[in-house]
């Protein structure tokens, strides 16, 4: 009997992976889309709770993924080169994970099947963010239950 091929994030590299496996990897939490500030001096990246306009607060998905880009000026796609240095991505994140030699975190959709085990496991941001459009100060929004 011959055992089963491992899941392709644990035998391809970020940069070999086809679209649809790369986007798979995307556990919907929402991180990324919040507003992040950075220390100069240290580097050290601090998140906010404001999301992204687009963000949509309940199911922590881009409410027009084709066209982020073009519409938010600083939405940033996240490709295999941008992770040569994923710092500003929360360490719970599948892609800085990969990237850095490290396996997907027991909660992801990937391995559990249910894209709801991101929310139970307290990962997801929905019902936790404000909209960036009702902020003047993102110095008044770090958080801390990111990391």
């Amino acid at each position: 009997m011959k055992a089963a091929d491992p899941p392709f994030w644990r035998r391809k590299a970020l940069r070999d992976m086809t679209l649809e496996e790369w986007e798979s990897l995307c556990d919907g939490c929402g991180k990324c889309c919040l507003h992040k500030l950075e220390d100069a001096d240290t580097g050290e990246v601090y998140y906010t709770d404001v999301r992204c306009r687009l963000l949509d607060e309940r199911t922590g998905r881009c409410g027009d993924y084709a066209n982020r880009a073009a519409r938010v000026s600083d939405c940033i796609t996240i490709t295999p080169e941008l992770l040569a240095d994923p710092y500003w991505l929360p360490t719970s994140c599948a892609y800085r994970r990969l990237a850095e030699g490290r396996d997907l975190p027991d909660w992801h959709p990937l391995l559990t099947g249910d894209p709801a085990t991101v929310v139970r496991a307290g990962h997801c941001v929905c019902g936790r963010t404000v909209s960036e459009d009702d902020v003047d100060d993102l110095e008044e929004h770090i958080i801390q239950w990111i990391r």
